[in-house]
């Protein structure tokens, strides 16, 4: 059969479109978080110092803004909405999203890689109210701006090579997902004092040490161990 040259690549809403957008929001929050260090930093400390805020051991990807952008889309792009109910649904949406995610981490690996303790109107130190509105924000921009222009141009690719392109994005995004959420779970395993009874932990211990994965986790803290 012959490729049908009107047909699109990923049209409408399907699981490839959602990928890209899942992509792009790891991307996104990778250089927005690790930028926003950077001015933090130099403001606090008057010296530049790029630091890295990443979610996984290879690649500038942040899970947590990849989840957090198709959620938005999925849920919120359902149908027209005012920007003000965007906002509103937005900043709630990422706000008990960002809370979430805080408390699974805590809860199942026992580390931390975000405290808002000291911040104002924090709720249990895993949001804020500001926060939650700059989701709101983010939100806005990401369905009126970002979603329609990754849209068109995700459509526009040949449909052939954007099926293989898009497959091999895959396969590497699941092989970082699988080693470096394995690396963490190894970790957790290692600080309750169990010893690897299989050559994965024993390969997560030579090649991802607690010293490699402070390199790709800069901000995550270790706050509790069980014995």
């Amino acid at each position: 059969m012959t490729e049908n040259k009107n047909e699109k690549f990923a049209q409408g809403r399907c699981f490839y479109k959602f990928f890209w957008i899942f992509l792009f929001g790891c991307v996104f929050g990778a250089y927005y978080e690790e930028l926003l260090n950077l001015f933090m930093h130099y403001h606090f400390h008057h010296e530049w110092v790029w630091q890295l805020r990443r979610g996984v051991i290879w690649g500038p990807l942040s899970p947590v803004y990849g989840f957090g952008a198709i959620l938005m889309i999925g849920i919120l792009g359902r149908k027209e909405r005012k920007d003000w109910q965007i906002l509103l649904y937005g900043s709630l949406l990422g706000g008990s999203f960002e809370y979430l995610i805080s408390f699974l981490q805590e809860t199942f690996l026992g580390t931390v890689s975000w405290d808002y303790s000291n911040e104002i109107l924090n709720i249990n130190g895993r949001t804020t109210i500001p926060f939650a509105i700059v989701w709101g924000l983010l939100a806005l921009v990401l369905l009126k701006i970002f979603y329609p222009t990754i849209s068109n141009i995700v459509e526009s690719l040949p449909k052939k090579f954007g099926l293989i392109l898009t497959k091999i994005l895959i396969f590497l995004v699941v092989i970082d997902f699988t080693i470096s959420w394995g690396a963490l779970i190894r970790q957790t395993l290692r600080h309750n004092g169990y010893q690897p009874i299989s050559f994965v932990g024993r390969f997560f211990d030579k090649y991802f040490d607690d010293d490699k994965l402070k390199e790709s986790y800069t901000n995550m803290k270790v706050i509790e161990v069980h014995k």
